[in-house]
């Protein structure tokens, strides 16, 4: 086992999935939807009857539906019919979504190139969602010529306008030194900004630079400061690295429960490393600590409220040293 927390290419692998914009990200402006209509209070037949009279409102609100439906609510070419039409009214909102199932593929055949028309098209009307989506267009060269630079002039247009997501992107790039002379400093500050906006991806990264003390001085009771807030939102990683933090005893007091505690409230969220720490971990407790800490990892696991992450940003930094 290495002595270090985790490699640079863990993070860097954190890094390029913050730039790609899913489904979360795409819906980042709007409120949630509900599983099933019946649910939340939506009169469907006459939502679909404004709808089919050409109320581009009552067009996207459908589109939203379907698109965010779960179950027998989820219908992506409905989703697609409806939102094509707001789309021609010159919805922004409607824009964004139909270029995400463009460039997902849902409901429509993947096209990138409209994808990438649909984002521009919203992001030339103040959309910062669509500006961020757009920028990983021209990240990667879909749909459009490859262009980092652009890239990183639409991400910094959606991060000074607020999208918590094109932070987390800005700062991958001044990481990375992509379009941008790197700088950890302003990587750690960007992601700093996305941390103080709630987002747990942020929070996660922001940690990691404080952990190591990139960018920024090491600190790590400000590290797991930023790990509790984010394991605390219902992210596995988050969580799991949290308990890392209390089997060692680094930013928190050394406590095998606790760590015992955030591994096993991090499995049952579907994070896979945690059952090896576990294991590990196990060999070093009673089974009146592993008792108490499964009694408390049911109770955080019921206290914490599901969630999925804005952007739909799966990652997080992995504060487990590697094989």
């Amino acid at each position: 086992m290495h002595s270090r927390l985790f490699s640079l290419t863990a993070f860097l692998a954190l890094l390029w999935l913050c730039l790609w914009p899913q489904g979360g990200d795409a819906q980042q402006s709007d409120e949630r939807v509900a599983p099933y209509w019946k649910n939340i209070g939506v009169d469907v037949a006459n939502l679909r009857d404004q709808a089919d009279r050409g109320d581009a409102t009552a067009e996207y609100q459908l589109g939203k539906l379907y698109m965010t439906g779960k179950g027998a609510s989820s219908n992506y070419a409905e989703a697609a019919r409806y939102l094509r039409a707001a789309a021609e009214h010159g919805m922004a909102d409607a824009e964004v979504a139909l270029g995400y199932l463009y460039e997902q593929g849902k409901g429509l055949p993947r096209d990138y190139r409209r994808a990438a028309g649909y984002y521009a098209a919203a992001a030339r009307q103040g959309s910062f969602t669509a500006a961020n989506n757009l920028a990983t267009m021209y990240e990667h060269g879909q749909g459009v010529r490859r262009d980092v630079r652009q890239a990183q002039k639409l991400y910094r247009q959606a991060a000074e306008g607020g999208n918590v997501v094109a932070q987390c992107n800005l700062a991958t790039m001044y990481f990375r030194g992509r379009g941008v002379t790197q700088d950890y400093g302003k990587a750690a500050e960007w992601f700093r900004k996305a941390a103080e906006e709630g987002f747990a991806p942020g929070q996660e990264s922001v940690a990691w630079m404080y952990f190591t003390g990139t960018g920024v001085p090491r600190n790590f009771a400000i590290a797991a400061h930023w790990l509790n807030v984010a394991a605390h939102t219902s992210y596995p990683r988050a969580q799991i690295d949290l308990g890392y933090l209390y089997e060692q005893g680094k930013g928190v007091p050394l406590d095998y429960v606790a760590a015992y505690t955030w591994y096993k409230t991090a499995e049952s969220g579907g994070e896979g490393r945690a059952r090896e720490r576990l294991k590990t971990l196990s060999r070093l407790m009673t089974e009146q600590q592993i008792s108490q800490a499964n009694a408390a990892a049911l109770e955080l696991s019921t206290a914490i409220p599901k969630g999925e992450i804005e952007g739909s940003l799966t990652t997080g930094n992995a504060f487990i040293p590697g094989p």
